[in-house]
């Protein structure tokens, strides 16, 4: 009876890796498609904050939102890795 309660604890510690695993990659593929987004977006968040214009931050982002929905819309299993450089 202890085999097979090890057993089942090792099982669903391996389905939770799994999941894990899989959130990770799903992360990293958001991250690679809408990361300067991001980066541009805190950017201008922060100047507007320290009372400084942001404005150019926020059009760098809007440009990079742009650039990203167009990649998004093109991507197939050919063209997966256009973003490596």
């Amino acid at each position: 009876m202890r085999q097979f309660t090890r057993r089942q604890r090792g099982q669903g510690m391996v389905e939770y890796l799994i999941i894990v695993a899989l959130v990770a990659v799903a992360a990293i593929a958001v991250y690679q498609s809408f990361g300067q987004v991001i980066r541009n977006q805190t950017a201008a968040m922060a100047k507007e904050l320290a009372g400084e214009d942001g404005s150019e931050q926020t059009q760098q982002a809007q440009s990079a939102a742009s650039a990203a929905a167009a990649q998004g819309a093109a991507k197939s299993l050919k063209s997966f890795t256009g973003n490596a450089q």
